[in-house]
Protein backbone atom coordinates (compact mmCIF):
# COMPACT_ATOMS: atom_id res chain seq x y z
CA UNK A 1 0.00 0.00 0.00
CA UNK A 2 1.31 3.45 -0.95
CA UNK A 3 -1.58 5.83 -1.38
CA UNK A 4 -1.60 9.60 -1.70
CA UNK A 5 -4.66 9.43 0.57
CA UNK A 6 -2.91 7.79 3.51
CA UNK A 7 -3.23 9.86 6.71
CA UNK A 8 -0.17 11.84 7.77
CA UNK A 9 1.35 12.27 11.22
CA UNK A 10 2.15 15.99 11.11
CA UNK A 11 3.38 16.59 14.66
CA UNK A 12 4.65 14.47 17.54
CA UNK A 13 5.54 15.28 21.14
CA UNK A 14 6.25 13.43 24.38
CA UNK A 15 7.03 14.15 27.98
CA UNK A 16 10.38 13.20 29.44
CA UNK A 17 10.01 9.72 30.92
CA UNK A 18 10.19 9.71 34.70
CA UNK A 19 10.90 6.69 36.86
CA UNK A 20 7.96 5.79 39.09
CA UNK A 21 7.94 7.84 42.28
CA UNK A 22 10.25 10.58 40.97
CA UNK A 23 9.72 13.90 39.21
CA UNK A 24 6.42 13.16 37.46
CA UNK A 25 4.86 11.35 40.40
CA UNK A 26 2.59 14.28 41.21
CA UNK A 27 0.93 14.31 37.78
CA UNK A 28 -1.94 11.97 36.96
CA UNK A 29 -2.81 10.59 33.52
CA UNK A 30 -5.08 13.53 32.74
CA UNK A 31 -2.38 16.11 33.40
CA UNK A 32 0.31 14.18 31.53
CA UNK A 33 -1.97 13.62 28.55
CA UNK A 34 -3.16 17.23 28.42
CA UNK A 35 0.40 18.53 28.27
CA UNK A 36 1.40 16.51 25.21
CA UNK A 37 -1.93 17.08 23.45
CA UNK A 38 -1.49 20.83 23.80
CA UNK A 39 2.11 20.74 22.54
CA UNK A 40 1.36 18.45 19.59
CA UNK A 41 -1.59 20.62 18.54
CA UNK A 42 0.49 23.81 18.74
CA UNK A 43 3.05 22.23 16.42
CA UNK A 44 0.38 20.89 14.07
CA UNK A 45 -1.36 24.26 13.75
CA UNK A 46 1.96 25.87 12.88
CA UNK A 47 2.79 23.16 10.34
CA UNK A 48 -0.59 23.35 8.62
CA UNK A 49 -0.70 27.15 8.58
CA UNK A 50 -4.08 27.43 10.29
CA UNK A 51 -5.88 26.07 13.36
CA UNK A 52 -7.09 22.50 12.93
CA UNK A 53 -10.55 21.30 13.89
CA UNK A 54 -10.00 18.09 15.88
CA UNK A 55 -12.55 15.30 15.51
CA UNK A 56 -11.43 13.08 18.39
CA UNK A 57 -8.70 12.24 20.88
CA UNK A 58 -7.63 8.65 21.47
CA UNK A 59 -5.07 7.75 24.15
CA UNK A 60 -3.71 4.36 25.10
CA UNK A 61 -3.61 3.56 28.81
CA UNK A 62 -3.12 0.34 30.79
CA UNK A 63 -3.17 0.87 34.53
CA UNK A 64 -4.89 4.19 35.11
CA UNK A 65 -7.90 4.97 37.25
CA UNK A 66 -10.50 4.48 34.53
CA UNK A 67 -12.92 7.27 33.79
CA UNK A 68 -11.75 7.50 30.17
CA UNK A 69 -8.32 9.23 30.41
CA UNK A 70 -8.51 10.19 26.74
CA UNK A 71 -11.59 12.33 27.39
CA UNK A 72 -10.16 13.75 30.62
CA UNK A 73 -6.93 14.76 28.87
CA UNK A 74 -8.80 16.29 25.92
CA UNK A 75 -10.82 18.49 28.25
CA UNK A 76 -7.71 19.34 30.25
CA UNK A 77 -5.96 20.44 27.05
CA UNK A 78 -8.75 22.92 26.41
CA UNK A 79 -10.18 21.30 23.29
CA UNK A 80 -13.75 22.04 24.33
CA UNK A 81 -16.58 19.78 25.40
CA UNK A 82 -17.65 19.10 21.80
CA UNK A 83 -14.44 17.11 21.12
CA UNK A 84 -14.94 13.56 22.39
CA UNK A 85 -12.19 11.35 23.70
CA UNK A 86 -11.54 7.66 24.00
CA UNK A 87 -9.13 5.25 25.69
CA UNK A 88 -7.51 2.18 24.15
CA UNK A 89 -6.14 -0.77 26.13
CA UNK A 90 -3.81 -3.14 24.33
CA UNK A 91 -1.42 -3.05 27.28
CA UNK A 92 2.14 -2.17 26.17
CA UNK A 93 0.89 -1.67 22.61
CA UNK A 94 -1.87 0.72 23.64
CA UNK A 95 -0.28 3.97 22.49
CA UNK A 96 0.56 2.62 19.05
CA UNK A 97 -2.85 0.94 18.76
CA UNK A 98 -4.54 4.28 19.53
CA UNK A 99 -2.57 5.92 16.71
CA UNK A 100 -3.64 3.17 14.32
CA UNK A 101 -7.29 3.49 15.36
CA UNK A 102 -7.16 7.21 14.56
CA UNK A 103 -5.51 6.50 11.22
CA UNK A 104 -8.25 4.01 10.34
CA UNK A 105 -10.98 6.53 11.17
CA UNK A 106 -9.54 9.03 8.69
CA UNK A 107 -8.88 6.36 6.09
CA UNK A 108 -12.49 5.19 6.42
CA UNK A 109 -13.76 8.55 5.21
CA UNK A 110 -13.93 11.04 8.08
CA UNK A 111 -11.19 13.42 6.98
CA UNK A 112 -11.07 15.54 10.13
CA UNK A 113 -7.73 15.52 11.99
CA UNK A 114 -7.33 13.55 15.19
CA UNK A 115 -4.99 13.45 18.17
CA UNK A 116 -3.74 10.06 19.32
CA UNK A 117 -1.10 8.69 21.65
CA UNK A 118 -0.70 7.15 25.05
CA UNK A 119 -0.28 7.99 28.71
CA UNK A 120 0.74 6.14 31.85
CA UNK A 121 1.28 7.20 35.42
CA UNK A 122 2.60 4.22 37.31
CA UNK A 123 3.09 6.57 40.28
CA UNK A 124 -0.64 7.31 40.57
CA UNK A 125 -2.06 3.99 39.35
CA UNK A 126 -4.67 2.79 41.84
CA UNK A 127 -4.34 -0.36 43.92
CA UNK A 128 -6.81 -2.91 42.58
CA UNK A 129 -8.52 -5.58 44.60
CA UNK A 130 -11.12 -8.32 44.32
CA UNK A 131 -12.98 -9.11 47.52
CA UNK A 132 -10.43 -7.11 49.46
CA UNK A 133 -7.45 -8.98 47.99
CA UNK A 134 -5.05 -6.69 46.10
CA UNK A 135 -3.56 -7.67 42.75
CA UNK A 136 -1.02 -6.07 40.41
CA UNK A 137 -2.75 -6.75 37.12
CA UNK A 138 -5.73 -8.48 35.63
CA UNK A 139 -5.21 -11.80 33.83
CA UNK A 140 -3.95 -11.56 30.26
CA UNK A 141 -5.43 -14.97 29.42
CA UNK A 142 -8.24 -17.19 30.76
CA UNK A 143 -7.70 -20.36 32.80
CA UNK A 144 -6.05 -23.07 30.73
CA UNK A 145 -3.66 -20.69 28.98
CA UNK A 146 -0.18 -19.67 30.02
CA UNK A 147 -0.20 -16.23 31.64
CA UNK A 148 3.33 -15.56 32.93
CA UNK A 149 4.50 -12.46 34.71
CA UNK A 150 6.54 -10.40 32.26
CA UNK A 151 9.88 -10.91 34.01
CA UNK A 152 9.35 -14.68 34.11
CA UNK A 153 8.37 -14.60 30.44
CA UNK A 154 11.59 -12.78 29.59
CA UNK A 155 13.64 -15.34 31.51
CA UNK A 156 11.88 -18.18 29.71
CA UNK A 157 12.46 -16.52 26.34
CA UNK A 158 16.16 -16.03 27.11
CA UNK A 159 16.48 -19.76 27.81
CA UNK A 160 14.44 -20.74 24.76
CA UNK A 161 16.50 -18.60 22.39
CA UNK A 162 19.83 -19.22 24.16
CA UNK A 163 20.32 -15.53 24.92
CA UNK A 164 22.98 -15.48 27.61
CA UNK A 165 23.69 -12.90 30.30
CA UNK A 166 26.56 -11.30 28.37
CA UNK A 167 24.37 -10.55 25.32
CA UNK A 168 21.66 -9.07 27.51
CA UNK A 169 24.10 -6.87 29.42
CA UNK A 170 25.67 -5.71 26.15
CA UNK A 171 22.25 -4.85 24.70
CA UNK A 172 21.25 -2.80 27.74
CA UNK A 173 24.63 -1.04 27.81
CA UNK A 174 24.28 -0.20 24.12
CA UNK A 175 20.82 1.28 24.71
CA UNK A 176 22.13 3.50 27.52
CA UNK A 177 25.20 4.55 25.52
CA UNK A 178 23.12 5.52 22.51
CA UNK A 179 20.67 7.47 24.66
CA UNK A 180 23.48 9.28 26.50
CA UNK A 181 25.03 10.29 23.17
CA UNK A 182 21.69 11.55 21.85
CA UNK A 183 21.05 13.50 25.05
CA UNK A 184 24.50 15.10 24.95
CA UNK A 185 23.94 16.57 21.46
CA UNK A 186 20.30 17.57 22.03
CA UNK A 187 18.56 15.09 19.75
CA UNK A 188 15.61 14.73 22.15
CA UNK A 189 14.98 18.43 22.76
CA UNK A 190 12.52 19.21 19.96
CA UNK A 191 10.20 16.33 20.88
CA UNK A 192 10.10 16.88 24.65
CA UNK A 193 7.53 18.75 26.74
CA UNK A 194 9.32 19.45 30.06
CA UNK A 195 7.11 18.98 33.11
CA UNK A 196 7.50 19.32 36.87
CA UNK A 197 11.12 20.39 36.48
CA UNK A 198 12.01 17.26 34.47
CA UNK A 199 13.71 18.21 31.21
CA UNK A 200 14.94 14.82 30.00
CA UNK A 201 14.40 11.11 30.61
CA UNK A 202 15.66 10.48 34.11
CA UNK A 203 17.03 6.96 33.81
CA UNK A 204 19.53 7.45 30.97
CA UNK A 205 22.89 6.06 32.01
CA UNK A 206 21.82 5.15 35.53
CA UNK A 207 22.31 1.39 35.21
CA UNK A 208 25.05 1.23 32.59
CA UNK A 209 28.02 1.12 34.97
CA UNK A 210 26.30 -1.43 37.25
CA UNK A 211 25.14 -3.99 34.69
CA UNK A 212 27.83 -6.61 35.22
CA UNK A 213 27.45 -6.47 39.02
CA UNK A 214 23.68 -6.82 39.25
CA UNK A 215 22.39 -10.20 40.45
CA UNK A 216 20.03 -12.31 38.39
CA UNK A 217 16.37 -11.97 39.37
CA UNK A 218 15.86 -15.76 39.42
CA UNK A 219 18.13 -18.57 40.69
CA UNK A 220 20.44 -19.65 37.86
CA UNK A 221 18.78 -17.05 35.64
CA UNK A 222 20.13 -14.37 33.30
CA UNK A 223 17.62 -11.49 33.50
CA UNK A 224 18.59 -8.68 35.89
CA UNK A 225 17.13 -5.36 36.97
CA UNK A 226 19.56 -3.70 34.58
CA UNK A 227 18.33 -5.68 31.59
CA UNK A 228 14.70 -4.99 32.51
CA UNK A 229 13.15 -1.63 31.75
CA UNK A 230 12.15 0.75 34.54
CA UNK A 231 8.51 1.21 35.55
CA UNK A 232 7.80 4.77 34.47
CA UNK A 233 5.50 7.75 34.05
CA UNK A 234 5.06 9.56 30.74
CA UNK A 235 2.89 10.47 27.78
CA UNK A 236 3.10 11.03 24.04
CA UNK A 237 0.75 12.43 21.43
CA UNK A 238 0.69 12.88 17.67
CA UNK A 239 -1.64 14.77 15.36
CA UNK A 240 -2.91 12.79 12.38
CA UNK A 241 -4.41 14.61 9.43
CA UNK A 242 -5.49 13.88 5.86
CA UNK A 243 -2.80 13.80 3.18
CA UNK A 244 -1.48 17.16 1.92
CA UNK A 245 -2.17 18.95 5.22
CA UNK A 246 1.55 19.22 6.06
CA UNK A 247 4.79 17.23 5.74
CA UNK A 248 5.24 14.29 8.10
CA UNK A 249 4.95 10.53 8.28
CA UNK A 250 2.38 8.73 6.14
CA UNK A 251 1.12 5.53 7.73
CA UNK A 252 1.51 3.04 4.89
CA UNK A 253 0.67 -0.23 6.63
CA UNK A 254 0.02 -1.72 10.05
CA UNK A 255 -0.62 -5.04 11.73
CA UNK A 256 -1.98 -6.23 15.07
CA UNK A 257 -1.37 -9.95 15.55
CA UNK A 258 -1.70 -12.64 18.17
CA UNK A 259 0.99 -15.04 19.35
CA UNK A 260 1.46 -17.70 22.02
CA UNK A 261 0.37 -16.16 25.39
CA UNK A 262 3.27 -17.91 27.10
CA UNK A 263 5.73 -16.06 24.84
CA UNK A 264 4.37 -12.50 24.85
CA UNK A 265 7.77 -10.96 24.22
CA UNK A 266 7.97 -12.09 20.60
CA UNK A 267 4.75 -10.44 19.41
CA UNK A 268 6.48 -7.49 17.74
CA UNK A 269 8.28 -9.80 15.31
CA UNK A 270 5.26 -11.31 13.50
CA UNK A 271 3.55 -7.91 13.59
CA UNK A 272 6.51 -6.25 11.87
CA UNK A 273 6.70 -8.97 9.23
CA UNK A 274 2.94 -8.79 8.63
CA UNK A 275 3.00 -4.99 8.21
CA UNK A 276 5.96 -5.13 5.85
CA UNK A 277 4.40 -7.98 3.89
CA UNK A 278 1.13 -6.15 3.35
CA UNK A 279 3.05 -3.18 1.91
CA UNK A 280 5.40 -5.30 -0.21
CA UNK A 281 8.43 -4.07 1.73
CA UNK A 282 11.38 -5.83 3.35
CA UNK A 283 13.40 -5.37 6.53
CA UNK A 284 16.37 -4.27 4.42
CA UNK A 285 14.44 -1.24 3.12
CA UNK A 286 13.73 0.24 6.56
CA UNK A 287 15.89 3.17 7.64
CA UNK A 288 14.70 3.42 11.27
CA UNK A 289 13.17 0.93 13.68
CA UNK A 290 11.70 1.84 17.07
CA UNK A 291 10.84 -1.41 18.85
CA UNK A 292 9.83 -1.16 22.50
CA UNK A 293 12.54 -2.73 24.67
CA UNK A 294 10.73 -4.19 27.65
CA UNK A 295 13.64 -6.52 28.44
CA UNK A 296 16.98 -7.06 26.76
CA UNK A 297 16.20 -10.76 26.26
CA UNK A 298 12.82 -9.96 24.74
CA UNK A 299 14.26 -7.29 22.45
CA UNK A 300 17.01 -9.60 21.24
CA UNK A 301 14.50 -12.38 20.59
CA UNK A 302 12.46 -10.04 18.38
CA UNK A 303 15.53 -8.88 16.45
CA UNK A 304 16.57 -12.45 15.81
CA UNK A 305 13.14 -13.38 14.47
CA UNK A 306 13.16 -10.56 11.92
CA UNK A 307 16.74 -11.19 10.86
CA UNK A 308 18.53 -8.25 12.47
CA UNK A 309 21.83 -8.25 14.36
CA UNK A 310 21.95 -7.37 18.05
CA UNK A 311 23.70 -4.08 17.30
CA UNK A 312 21.92 -3.05 14.10
CA UNK A 313 22.38 0.76 14.06
CA UNK A 314 18.88 1.30 12.65
CA UNK A 315 17.19 -0.08 15.78
CA UNK A 316 16.55 2.45 18.58
CA UNK A 317 19.48 4.53 17.33
CA UNK A 318 19.10 6.99 20.23
CA UNK A 319 18.46 4.31 22.83
CA UNK A 320 15.28 2.42 23.61
CA UNK A 321 13.09 1.77 26.61
CA UNK A 322 15.91 0.03 28.50
CA UNK A 323 17.56 3.45 28.76
CA UNK A 324 14.63 5.84 28.50
CA UNK A 325 12.00 3.98 30.55
CA UNK A 326 8.74 2.19 29.79
CA UNK A 327 5.47 3.98 30.66
CA UNK A 328 3.37 1.03 29.52
CA UNK A 329 0.39 2.60 27.78
CA UNK A 330 2.50 5.39 26.29
CA UNK A 331 5.50 3.42 24.99
CA UNK A 332 4.03 2.54 21.59
CA UNK A 333 3.22 6.20 20.96
CA UNK A 334 6.68 7.22 22.16
CA UNK A 335 8.07 4.92 19.46
CA UNK A 336 6.14 6.96 16.87
CA UNK A 337 7.41 10.24 18.32
CA UNK A 338 10.96 8.91 18.11
CA UNK A 339 10.45 7.95 14.44
CA UNK A 340 9.11 11.45 13.76
CA UNK A 341 12.29 12.95 15.23
CA UNK A 342 14.64 10.53 13.51
CA UNK A 343 13.02 10.88 10.10
CA UNK A 344 11.05 14.13 9.81
CA UNK A 345 12.85 16.46 12.22
CA UNK A 346 16.21 15.08 11.08
CA UNK A 347 15.40 16.02 7.48
CA UNK A 348 15.42 12.57 5.92
CA UNK A 349 14.25 12.62 2.30
CA UNK A 350 10.76 11.78 1.12
CA UNK A 351 10.34 8.03 0.79
CA UNK A 352 12.43 7.14 3.86
CA UNK A 353 10.76 4.31 5.78
CA UNK A 354 10.40 3.60 9.49
CA UNK A 355 8.80 0.94 11.67
CA UNK A 356 7.34 1.29 15.16
CA UNK A 357 6.42 -1.87 17.06
CA UNK A 358 5.66 -3.34 20.48
CA UNK A 359 5.18 -6.77 21.99
CA UNK A 360 2.23 -7.06 24.34
CA UNK A 361 1.35 -9.07 27.43
CA UNK A 362 -1.10 -11.85 26.68
CA UNK A 363 0.52 -12.62 23.35
CA UNK A 364 0.01 -9.71 20.94
CA UNK A 365 2.13 -7.65 18.62
CA UNK A 366 1.50 -4.20 17.13
CA UNK A 367 3.47 -2.63 14.30
CA UNK A 368 3.22 0.28 11.87
CA UNK A 369 5.14 1.13 8.71
CA UNK A 370 5.57 4.85 8.05
CA UNK A 371 7.06 6.83 5.17
CA UNK A 372 8.39 10.39 5.07
CA UNK A 373 6.34 12.74 2.88
CA UNK A 374 7.52 16.27 2.09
Amino acid sequence: MNSDRDPIIISARRTPIGTRGRALAGLDVGALGAAVIDAALTDANAASGSPLTIADVLLGNCMGPGGNPGRVAALGAGLGHEVPGGTVDRQCGSGLAAVLDAVQAIRAGDARPRVAGGVESASTAPIRSIGGTAYDRAPFAPPGFADPEMTSAAEHLAALDHIDRARQDAHAARSHARAASALAVGRFEAELVPLAGLRHDDSIGRAESLLARLPALFPHGTVTAGTSTRVSDGAAAVVIAPASTAPGLAVRAAAIVGCEPGLPGIGAAPAILAALGSAGRTVAEIEAFEIVEAFAAQSLAVLGRIGLADDDPRVCADGGALALGHPWGASGAIAVVRLFSRLVRAGRPAGSLGVAAASVGGGLGVAALVEVVR
